[in-house]
């Protein structure tokens, strides 16, 4: 089968095998459960929700404690049973304090008694997309966009694919792969429920190719549907919206636009097993799984983790931290956040929890651009990140934006590829914010 990419992008730790090899053999355990939960009432992009809860509430496992306040926003849910002890701000990765509802479990794992699975086949469109909502769906691959609205395009946007996304090309990362190839079923059966929602004439699925087992759990599962599926290239950032299009339906996203401009919206294989939960079964997002790798871990694994648990009783299970350890990273190498403290709560966007040791990452000492291309060449979206990255060194925002600083995804392939050590990416993502406050004025 060939295998399907698109022009630019790189191949971080190409000689370690992208980092996967210490993880994507681990089938998926389940975390211990939690004593205490720090549920953040803001996992997505959008208006934070509003608690609906208070100290001294009893609640059931499933139930909601955050409303939406907002058309793009997610409800968040208790993923303990038992009482809840504050509604305050807690530090959480990135670095910001959002209002979070901290339950103390009672063990008892009792089912908010309004959970009730649900025959798919006897739903129409609007009560799918409710359930998708009720169920807080988010884009798990890091995005965290609210599902139901990714879901529900303007009329006049005609969905022809819907798309797939099973690249997981993050380094070290392996948490969709593990769910491609232990829950192919409920994968496809999601796959379903989005088709039915979107009208969507054709589905593709997307795996890079060096997840080829879960490949074939989901030949195997999406055999008589009518789903295809397509191997891609291993390359970064190839699980990215634009890339994902332009690789697999040979459409380009246009500058400034979505996917759905192209007639294509992608969804990532583990937000579709989410759907699969909160339609069939009635079940909202309140776990997810979480690869917690890297070199400085003692014992990396896949764990299937409650939403609201710790970063540090994850390290804890997983045998603790190296004492070479020097940087923690939320996320992959490449687009992960670094984190600021252990004690931060897992969220629907957190797919890893990286340990990196003080050897990987040696010295960063800049030096002038030697002009060698080789950013222009990584760059997926085709821009000049050299010329950005001159353009924020003098402040010249107006010069930004004319060069495409808004086009840019953030990736890191610039930062990774520049023989000089330039923080391009830190500098266009500085850009991009002042471009958009002086857009607000």
């Amino acid at each position: 089968m060939p295998q399907l990419s698109f022009r630019g992008g790189i191949h971080p730790l190409q000689k370690t095998h992208h980092g996967k090899g210490l993880t994507n053999q681990l089938p998926i355990r389940e975390a211990e459960a939690p004593k205490l939960v720090a549920i953040p009432l803001v996992q997505h992009i959008g208006a934070p929700c509003a608690p609906c809860v208070s100290a001294g509430d009893s609640v059931y496992m499933g139930q909601k404690i955050g409303q939406v306040r907002g058309y793009v926003s997610a409800p968040v849910h208790a993923s303990v049973s038992g009482k809840v002890v504050a509604v305050e701000p807690r530090l959480v990765a990135g670095g910001a304090t959002p209002l979070c509802v901290v339950i103390e479990n009672d063990f008892q794992d009792r089912w908010d008694p309004s959970i009730a699975p649900m025959d798919p086949a006897l739903l129409d469109r609007e009560a799918l997309l409710s359930r998708v909502l009720e169920g807080g769906i988010v884009g798990m691959g890091g995005a965290t966009f609210p599902a139901h609205v990714k879901l529900s395009p303007p009329k006049d946007k005609k969905i022809d694919f819907l798309l797939l996304n099973g690249a997981e090309c993050e380094p070290y990362l392996s948490a969709d792969h593990r769910v491609m190839l232990e829950r192919a079923q409920g994968v496809l059966q999601g796959v379903a429920i989005l088709q039915r929602i979107l009208n969507a004439s054709r589905c593709i699925i997307g795996v890079e190719a060096n997840k080829k087992d879960a490949f074939q759990a989901l030949e195997q599962a999406a055999q008589g549907s009518g789903v295809e599926l397509k191997l891609m290239k291993v390359k970064y950032p190839q699980g990215s919206e634009k890339q994902l299009v332009q690789a697999l339906t040979g459409r380009q996203v246009p500058s400034g636009k979505l996917p759905m401009d192209a007639g294509c919206v992608v969804v990532n294989v583990s937000s579709a097993y989410a759907v699969y939960e909160a339609v069939a079964l009635g079940r909202p997002l309140i776990s997810r799984v979480v690869s917690v790798t890297g070199e400085g871990v003692n014992q990396p694994a896949n764990l299937q983790v409650r939403i609201g648990d710790s970063v540090a009783s994850l390290l804890r299970q997983c045998g603790g931290l190296k004492e070479d350890v020097e940087r923690l990273v939320s996320g992959g190498p490449m687009m992960g956040i670094a984190l600021l403290q252990e004690d931060v709560p897992v969220t629907k966007g957190m797919s890893g929890i990286l340990a990196l040791r003080k050897a990987q990452l040696g010295p960063r000492e800049q030096t002038a651009c030697i002009r060698c291309g080789r950013c222009l060449s990584g760059c997926p979206i085709h821009l000049m990140p050299f010329e950005l990255c001159n353009d924020c060194e003098r402040n010249d925002w107006a010069a930004a934006e004319k060069h495409g600083a808004l086009d840019c995804i953030e990736c890191g392939s610039c930062t990774y590829v520049c023989p000089a050590k330039r923080e391009i990416t830190s500098s266009i993502r500085i850009a991009k914010r002042q471009i958009m406050a002086a857009r607000k004025k």
